[in-house]
């Protein structure tokens, strides 16, 4: 564990192993890690868990909050209560500024899902695994922002055969 200045944790919380914290603040009986990463302004509210290869910046979490393992949380304010599937991000920076995202409380977020800053996501939603939310969505939403399937028959094969030819001609 590599603990930088300032480093404030609570009484009854676990620092596992591996991870990093420096300028942040760990609520009573919050879990972190293994494998974490805090950076500056992250502040974890009483029983947050934050688990294998998460990394918070600038990023406050409330009471209870969940994000277990393979996220990124930059630039977020998350309400008591709310569970983080595995790999979310916060997509914060646009090329040329940091925006933030703000998550309400008892929201579900499903794996692999990208929030695209700046976004506001209402209390008690519940956010489908894969989505790439990209506007404000409403309390007690079920939003599904994820592309159709399109399967091409016979797609593979020609992908293949063209691939076969530029290979040739070169």
């Amino acid at each position: 564990m590599v603990f930088g200045p300032p480093v404030r944790v609570a009484s009854g919380a676990e620092i596992r192993a591996f991870s990093r914290l420096g300028g942040r603040d760990v609520g009573p009986g919050a879990i972190v890690g293994p494998f974490a990463r805090l950076r500056p302004g992250a502040v974890l509210g009483e029983g947050v868990h934050i688990g294998n290869f998460v990394e918070l910046k600038a990023a406050r979490l409330g009471p209870g909050v969940k994000a277990n393992h393979l996220s990124y949380l930059g630039d977020t304010e998350i309400g008591a209560g709310t569970n983080i599937g595995a790999r979310t991000i916060t997509r914060n920076y646009d090329g040329f500024a940091k925006h933030r995202t703000v998550i309400g409380e008892g929201v579900f977020i499903g794996s692999n899902t990208a929030l695209v800053a700046p976004m506001r996501v209402g209390e008690g939603t519940i956010v489908a695994a894969g989505s790439v939310v990209t506007n404000d969505v409403p309390a007690d939403a079920v939003t599904i922002a994820c592309g159709r399937q399109a399967d091409k028959p016979g797609g593979a094969a020609a992908f293949r055969e063209r691939a076969r030819m530029a290979r040739e001609k070169s």
